[in-house]
């Protein structure tokens, strides 16, 4: 019943309905939101998420009045339901399974630059209307404005997929797992452990604004992550291989469960021969694709409007200025397909886009929320992102990469005597300010005479974001996107995220080594 839905409830329905669906015997097929996930346009009514969330338009319209009594400018509620299912498998063995259910509403009252937020678990007029009066003690004011009648707004679907998780039982999933840890014993007998973590999520969000705008949204993700520990000599090495996207069950075909062990395989047993370079200044190659995290990270983060705005960030007088050579683009995209940092529209209700923040060596944009835009008189760029329904959005990106450029990637390798080629990256810790940036270089190769040699470990390289922008000499024409499953953290919310970068050459990165 409409009005009358309470956490407790909701999560009694549901734990029988995750139970449920555990002993489906084969995908359902009359599941109404199915043709809408195979949709490449989102057509589904708003009724379909009033029902899920047991609201309706009016009750929307009071909740928001409720938070605007105070003389607020502007208000959003953001609905969300996400359902999560966890499996891990060990040396053949699953030790581990559970799945985790959110489900609550986010209510937020702007007054100027100034943000009112607060959240319920329970979906009732009498928990909203409080959660309202919260949020609306940001502004005092006797003037006040009500919210406009509510018109759902169409977006396209940037991830289509066959089947719905809440469709797939644990008994479709484990045989992927199984697959993937009887293919990584095979393919090297140094291989002594393995562990494999399966993750599938289904996320449905209803958002509506006072000025009269409503967006619903299904977005699913998933990720298999591989670790491997090998032994040799008395010696052991660990190393690990992911991949992940807003894709059902149907992305784990033959070709990505081989891949997935073969590369967890390779990338562990290449570390016994691995070596550390000499430390000091050097040429830097950035291998296509993950190394992509250091431009986001050392970049990416400064190029957000709040810090810009703020006049935290280096990059916050750098718009229509030169911040590189003429053959580096940057973008930052929401609209690739199945990408695991894609969004159909963003936590403020936008449509997601493909925003250009370095064009030609130039810096174009910022990546904005509502705040922002405002404040720089622009739109916003689909970019207000927030962790749940429990946090208020900021400005955060979705899919960061450069295009590709004018060279290859031989020409680059050639081009270097001695150097690092750097292939993946963990740990890295980067300063927003000045764009200062340390990063743990997982895997790579020494480049020497303008080849590839002997393989890297345990490297730290040491720079500055902006600096490394200037310092890029030369782009290839191999752009890869990352196809793992990064988080970005910031202000204490995460995110999915993605990244991607052709092969790039840094005339110089202090690289910590030995000596």
């Amino acid at each position: 019943m409409k009005g009358k839905l309470t956490r407790r409830d909701f999560l009694d329905k549901s734990i029988k309905t995750v139970a449920a669906v555990g002993m489906v015997p084969a995908f359902l097929k009359s599941d109404p939101m199915r043709a809408f996930a195979m949709n490449g346009v989102n057509s589904m009514d708003s009724s379909s998420y009033y029902d899920r969330f047991g609201v309706s338009d009016s009750m929307i319209r009071e909740v928001m009045n409720e938070a605007l009594s105070k003389g607020g400018d502007y208000c959003d509620v953001f609905f969300q339901q996400k359902i999560s299912n966890y499996i891990g498998l060990e040396d053949k063995e699953v030790n581990r399974a559970y799945s985790n259910v959110d489900f609550g509403v986010g209510i937020r009252v702007l007054k100027g630059d100034q943000t009112g937020f607060s959240f319920t678990e329970e979906i009732t007029p009498k928990a909203m209307k409080l959660a309202a009066q919260t949020a609306a003690n940001i502004a005092n004011s006797s003037k006040t404005v009500n919210a406009a009648p509510l018109k759902l707004h169409q977006h396209p679907n940037y991830y289509p997929i066959v089947t719905l998780w809440e469709n797939v039982g644990i008994d479709k999933k484990i045989p992927y797992l199984q697959k993937i840890n009887d293919k990584i014993l095979t393919l090297d007998k140094r291989i002594i452990k393995s562990n494999i973590w399966f993750i599938d999520e289904s996320g449905y969000t209803l958002f509506a604004n006072s000025e009269g705008r409503v967006v619903t949204d299904y977005q699913p993700s998933t990720m298999i992550y591989v670790n491997c520990v090998a032994e040799q000599n008395g010696k052991r090495e660990q190393n690990g291989f992911n991949l992940a996207a807003r894709e059902g069950i149907e992305f784990f075909t033959p070709h990505n469960i081989n891949r997935l062990a073969k590369e967890a395989v390779e990338r562990t047993v290449a570390l016994f021969d691995a070596v550390k370079p000499e430390a000091g200044e050097m040429e830097v190659v950035l291998a296509a694709g993950s190394s992509g995290i250091l431009l986001h990270e050392a970049i990416g983060h400064g190029m957000e409007a709040d810090f810009n705005r703020k006049e935290v960030s280096i990059f916050s007088d750098k718009i229509n200025k030169s911040v590189a050579e003429s053959f580096v683009s940057i973008v930052d995209d929401g609209t690739n397909k199945n990408i695991r940092g894609s969004i159909n529209i963003d936590d403020e209700g936008n449509d997601s886009e493909k925003t250009y923040l370095v064009e030609n060596g130039v810096m174009r944009s910022y990546l904005h929320d509502r705040i922002s835009a405002r404040h720089y008189n622009v739109k916003p760029t689909g970019s207000g992102r927030r962790q749940s329904f429990r946090f208020a959005p900021m400005p955060r990106m979705r899919n960061t990469y450069m295009l590709p450029g004018p060279h290859t990637k031989e020409e680059i390798i050639k081009s270097v005597k001695n150097g690092l080629y750097a292939e993946t990256f963990t740990n890295g810790q980067v300063y927003i300010g000045a764009g200062d940036f340390t990063f743990y270089v997982k895997s790579g190769y020494l480049i020497e005479d303008g080849k590839l040699t002997k393989p890297v470990k345990d490297v730290n390289i040491i720079g500055n974001g902006p600096q490394v922008l200037k310092d890029i000499v030369m782009v290839a024409d191999d752009f890869k996107m990352a196809e793992g499953g990064w988080t970005c953290g910031k202000n204490g919310q995460s995110v999915p995220v993605s990244m991607g970068l052709p092969t790039v050459k840094v005339s110089k990165i202090t690289v910590g080594g030995t000596g």
